[in-house]
This record gives C-alpha cells, structure tokens and sequence, in this order.
C-alpha cells in the first residue's frame, strides 16, 4: 500500500508543470496557425489544448485524491467533477461552432453553471474545518456579502448602463464572473474565521477564482440582443490559468494552522466588508445592476446586524462567565481565584495586607457519618458565620472542600491573631442539623505580607504551613515563621526521597522470628520494613512512616513490602522451611482494598499455600468503617490467608468483633508483655486473655519478649508464641534461613542432652 502510495505522488509530480506548458506553448503555436486565432483550424487547435489541459488536470487531481481519506478523496472527486462538467459544456459550444456562429448563452452553459455546485462543494469539502457555529457563518457572510456588492458596483454596473434590451444573455453574463466572485469570497470567509490556514494554497484557490472570473467578464464586454461566441486564445489562457490555480492548490498539502476563531469583536475583514456594503449601497445605480448591487449590500448588512447581536449576547454571557469564575458555587463566597487576584492587587500596590488559612477540623466525619448534602448544609451556615465574624474591610473567600481563607487589610499580629480566634469562637457555636448538634473547630494559620512578596501564592503557601502546624501541634492559630518552612520544606524532600526509595528498591522487609512457647520451634517471621537510605543508612520505619502517610505513599509502599514478603515466603517454601510470614497492613490499605486482588495474584503467581502468609491488622482498623473492615477480612480468609489482630488491648478491644471476624490470632501489645514479671495487672491481663483466646480457637501471640524472666512468666501463662529481642532481633532476608537452622540445631540438642 505505501508503494502504491508513493507511486500516486510521484505521477502527481511529474504532471505538475504540464497544463502551464500547454497553456503557454498551446497558445504561441496556436496563434501561428493559418487563418490565426479566428479560423476553423485555431478553433480545432483550441478544442484539442482544451481537451488535453483538462486530461491532464483533472488526471493530477485524481491521483491526489486516491491517496487521501474520505473526506478529502470527495473534495477531489468534486473538483474533478466541476472540472469535467466545464469541460464538456465548452466542448458542446465548439463543436457547435464548426457548424456556424452560436448565439450567446448556447445550451451548453447549462453544464458551466452546473460545474459551479461542484465546486462551491470542493471548498466545503475541503477547508480544515466546516463552519458550524452561527457566529462563524455570519463572520463569513458578511466577507463574501461585501465582496459581491462591491464587485457588482465597480464591474457589473458600468457595463449595465450601456445595457440594450438584452435580458437573457445579461443576465448569464452576469452570473457566470459573480459566481467566481462569490466562489472567491468563500474562501476569503474561510480564511477570516479559521476554517482555512492563510497559506499559499488558500491564495492560490483566491487566485483561481479570480482569473476565472476575468475570463467570465469577457461576455459583458459584448452584450447584445443577438450576440455570438469567438475564438480568443487570450481569454481561454486566462481560464487555463484560473483552473490550473485550482488543481494546483488541491494537490498542495494543508498546512495546519492554530488560530483563535472570532470572538465577539469584530475583526479588520468583516468591519471593512460592513463599510464597502454601506458605499455600495448609498451609490448603487438604477435598474438589474442596482438590484443586484443593493440585494448584496443588504444582505452583508443583515449578517452585521445579527453578528453584532450575537456579540452583545456572547459579551453579556461572558461577564456572567467570569463571574461565576469568581465565586464560589456552594456559599456564594468569592472563590480562590477571586482570592489570589485581590492578594496580588493588594500586594502591587504595597498595602498592608495578611491571609488567614482555615481548615475545619474532623470536618470528615460530618461527610462520612451525615452524607455529603448534609456537610454542604453546613459549608453554607460556616460560610455566614466568617462573613459576620471579620471586619468590614476584610473578605472571606472559600478555597474549596473545607478550607476558607480570609484576606486582612492589616499587618498587625496582635489584631490578626484576635480575628481568628474571633473566628474560630464564631464557628464553636452548636449548629443543629438533623436533630444532631454539631460544634467544630478549625485550624487557621497566618501569614502577613512580607517586602519580598510578589505574589499571593507565596503568601497562601505561608499561610499553609502555619495551617498544618497548628493542626498538627493542636495550637489553633499559629502565625507563620522560617522555622516552620524550614520543617514543611524538610517533609516534601522527605516525601520526595521516599517515592524514588520505594520506585529504586530501597525499601526492603526484614524479619523478626517467633518461635512456640513450649517447643522453641520456630513457627513465624514477621516482616518488617527498613529503608536502605542512601546517605542515613538503614532507617526504622519510625523514622519515615508518618512522611509515607502525609505524602500518601502508603498504598504502594505496602505494596512493595507485600511483594517481598510474597517472594521471599516462595523461596523459604522451596528450601524446605514450613513457617507462616506476616506482614502488617495499616486500616487505610486494610479498608480500602484494593491491595487485595494484588496479593491474591502475588500468590497464585508464585504458587505459594495461602495459609503460609499472614495479615496483621490492628485494632482502630474497625473504628472508621467497621463492615467495610468487616468484608476484607472475610474476604482476605475466603482466599485462605490467615489474619491476626495485632496490638490488641491498646484499642476498641471488643469482644463482638473477636466473636464475629474471621481471624486466627491475638496478638498481645508489648506493653502488657514486658512488664508480666514486675506488674501483677499486667500479668492478670495476660492471663485472662490467652484463656479468652483458647476459647474462642485463636492462636495468642505475646510481642515485646526482652529477657529470659519475661518468658518464664509467659509461659505458664498459656501463650502459644512468643516474640521479641531475647529470641532474636530482626534480620534480613537472607539472615533467616541460616538463623532458623542454628535456632534449630541449638535447641534439639539442648533437649537430646
């Protein structure tokens, strides 16, 4: 296909400079024919070029288009069409010609007036873009409605007022130069609103145009009652001309182009087209011609009155547009853009000027437990609230979900410290929704205007900073300093570094062994992460979860760390190792499940038994959502993986949850555990627990095991499994297997001997 292809370009080059050979030398030898241009042999001669001319053309045309998509292989074929059509009507009236004079028009115009459909669909067809809009197609009336008039009042007037009775033949010779002349007006229109590129294609089709209407103006040279058709090499080579333009101008590429379509203004062309129709139609002569001059001037005048409607209606939509830009659609507040842009007004015209950022605090829970209709109820009554609160001067605006921020006049700390607390007090007061009374805070952080700001950005971010700190410091109002943006500055680097840390592999699990209570055998590792830090070293998690957590991190970092889990729980399986591997999954990832399918491919992939790994989950995982937590852990025990409840008895610690969720494990929280041997409560704890466990068939695991005392205590007890640094610390990967052997061999010995 692209042999055939680059075939068809090749013929369409090659063909290139034929016609304007032919239209040149065609007619130089022509001319030199015996009885010259007005003999029988000239007008053979010019039959002949003609047909050859239009071969050769239309040929060009042709093989141009079969190598195009639809839309642009019918704009081809249009062309073609138009091109044939005229053709063969000037092939009817020479034929005639060698039988006697022929009156003008002659029967075989009908085929010219026809071709001119053709190619009004060739320009449709093959413009970039068909004008759809209104306001586009008006823009282009009003070119081409002023084009005509002024056309029709400088050419087709004059020769009017020598008019002599002639209705028929006046009326084509009119016709034939005025559609040429609209026909070239179209294309002006395309270009002026954007549904053409302003190329040398667009000119040469202008140009095409153009000739062929001086070739048609030839007719109103010689109107009469009784008027015939000559031979004029002169005239056929200005229309070999104007067709040769417009088959060159359909095999040149497009050449895209991105520009702005008009807008409600008008622009050069169509204010210049107005004014033309307005001469036209002031001067415009009496009789056919003065009609025709006024029809086109009114109708280009028509299209202007309406365009400029149209604007004044697009102008009116778009000051409500920007409006609606600028506030808020919930409160009616003005919005954050509408905020940034008085900032920065304020701060180019130095005056003095602080933003105070609020953020309603546990605003979240109103969604989850109300629904979202409720918590916008609340949005709109908080959003009265500020308004009231601030001084008249300032200005409250919403920046979106629950955070507002309100723009001071002011750069005095003591008095912007007393407008938020005035505002934080404003927003305590109890608001009944439901029959519920709701009373919330918020955290608001502030930041004045400093002699470097040059934008409200900078500010906003300041006022963010102070935001979160106050929050996370459980402050209220804080008021911005380089300390905190030394600490926010610190966590986005740290956040940074933790998204190539886990993209490179430089989270990695190690592993904690726990071994059974009686036996000593070693029956679990549980994993976990560490982060190879490039110049820190070897990070607890500790030193990096809660950056994971407030860069949003932790989804794929449990990820990475379950993947290794998964691979590395496969190879211990092939090296003959039985025990289970856990790894602990925090209640975001645990609730919103979509690690789920992840881990349940992870197995299958590695063909590892499910019940070899284990999910340690922890207690304030069913606070939040408690049957959502509910179906993933039945879901997670449908596909065999076991479950533990990790740190219980630091929790909720219910005993319907123990009762109804399908796990398989306690996990005792080492602070219950380390103390068993010193605190009598602790031991007590312990105790009713393991018996609780027995009962209800779970496995009870005590962490946190230090010394030797501590697992002697333990033991009568009744717990299954114990874990901690006097059994071993965590090790890497590699480390287990080699550790589990010695553990191994070390203590079947011991209980040989």
């Amino acid at each position: 296909m692209a042999k055939q292809t680059g075939g068809l370009t090749r013929a369409v080059r090659a063909l290139a400079p034929v016609p304007w050979i032919l239209i040149v030398v065609g007619g130089l030898v022509i001319t030199q024919l015996p009885g010259g241009s007005a003999g029988a042999v000239a007008r053979t001669g010019v039959s002949i070029m003609i047909g050859i001319f239009f071969a050769v053309v239309i040929l060009r045309v042709l093989l141009h288009a079969a190598t195009k998509r639809r839309r642009e292989l019918w704009a081809g074929l249009a062309l073609a069409g138009a091109m044939m059509m005229w053709a063969l009507g000037s092939a009817a009236i020479s034929q005639n010609q060698a039988h006697g004079a022929v009156p003008f028009p002659a029967p075989g115009e009908t085929l010219n007036v026809s071709s001119y459909l053709l190619l009004a669909a060739f320009l449709l067809l093959d413009a970039s873009r068909f004008a759809r809009s209104l306001p586009v197609l008006l823009d282009a009336a009003v070119v081409v409605g002023g084009t005509i008039s002024v056309t029709a009042f400088v050419f087709v007037a004059p020769v009017a007022r020598h008019f002599d009775g002639a209705v028929l033949p006046l009326v084509v010779a009119v016709l034939f130069p005025l559609i040429n002349l609209v026909l070239a007006g179209i294309v002006l229109g395309q270009v002026v609103v954007g549904e053409r590129s302003r190329d040398v294609r667009s000119w040469m089709l202008v140009g095409g145009f153009l000739a062929l209407a001086a070739g048609d103006s030839s007719f109103l040279m010689d109107v009469r009652p009784v008027s015939a058709y000559g031979t004029n090499i002169g005239i056929a080579a200005v229309w070999g001309v104007g067709f040769a333009l417009l088959g060159e101008a359909a095999v040149r590429p497009v050449v895209a182009e991105v520009r702005a379509r008009t807008s409600g203004h008008a622009s050069g062309p169509q204010v210049v087209a107005s004014a033309l129709a307005v001469a036209a139609l002031a001067l415009s002569p009496e009789g056919l011609a003065g009609w025709l001059v006024r029809g086109a001037a009114l109708l280009t005048l028509t299209a202007t009155m309406w365009r400029l409607l149209l604007a004044l209606r697009e102008a009116r939509g778009a000051a409500e547009a920007m409006r609606l830009s600028l506030t808020d659609e919930l409160t009616g507040l003005p919005n954050r853009r509408s905020m940034l842009a008085s900032t920065d007004h304020a701060i180019q015209h130095r005056g003095p000027v602080s933003v105070l950022l609020l953020d309603l605090d546990a605003f979240k829970d109103i969604n989850d437990s109300l629904g979202h209709a409720v918590g916008d109820l609340v949005l709109i009554d908080f959003a009265e609230r500020l308004r009231d609160a601030v001084d008249p001067g300032s200005s409250v605006a919403r920046l979106g979900g629950d955070e507002f921020a309100v723009l001071v006049p002011s750069e005095d700390e003591i008095e912007l410290f007393e407008t938020a607390q005035r505002v934080r007090a404003a927003l305590r007061r109890p608001l009944r929704v439901e029959g519920i009374d709701i009373s919330l805070d918020a955290s608001v952080g502030i930041a004045v205007r400093e002699d470097t700001d040059t934008s409200a950005i900078e500010m906003l971010r300041r006022a963010d900073v102070a935001m979160y700190e106050a929050k996370n410091a459980d402050a209220g109002v804080l008021v911005f300093d380089r300390a905190q943006d030394g600490m926010s500055h610190l966590r986005l680097l740290r956040g940074e570094a933790l998204r190539a840390a886990i993209a490179e592999g430089e989270l990695v699990a190690w592993y904690q062994p726990q071994v059974d209570a009686r036996t000593r055998q070693v029956v679990a590792v549980e994993a976990l992460v560490r982060w190879w830090h490039p110049t820190e070293g070897l990070l607890p998690p500790i030193a990096f979860l809660t950056d994971a957590r407030r860069a949003g991190l932790m989804p794929a970092l449990t990820e990475s760390v379950m993947l290794q889990v998964v691979a590395d729980a496969s190879r211990w399986r092939a090296a003959g190792f039985t025990f289970r591997v856990a790894m602990n999954w925090a209640p975001p990832e645990l609730v919103n499940g979509q690690l789920l399918p992840r881990l349940f491919s992870a197995i299958e992939e590695a063909h590892l038994p499910p019940e070899s790994l284990l999910v340690e989950v922890t207690e304030d995982s069913f606070l939040t959502d408690p049957e959502r937590a509910r179906m993933v852990l039945h879901e997670i025990r449908s596909h065999g993986v076991q479950v533990s409840i990790d740190d219980y008895g630091s929790g909720f610690s219910s005993l319907a949850y123990l009762r109804d969720l399908p796990v398989q494990e306690l996990k005792m929280d080492r602070a219950f555990v380390a103390p068993v041997a010193s605190d009598e409560r602790s031991r007590m704890i312990v105790q009713t627990t393991t018996q609780m466990a027995r009962a209800l068939g779970l496995r009870f695991v005590a962490e946190g095991v230090e010394d030797a005392v501590a697992l002697s205590e333990l033991v009568p007890l009744g717990v299954d499994v114990v874990q901690g640094y006097h059994i071993a610390r965590p090790m890497p990967a590699d480390a287990v297997g080699p550790w589990v052997r010695q553990w191994t061999e070390s203590h079947l010995s011991s209980r040989l001997a």
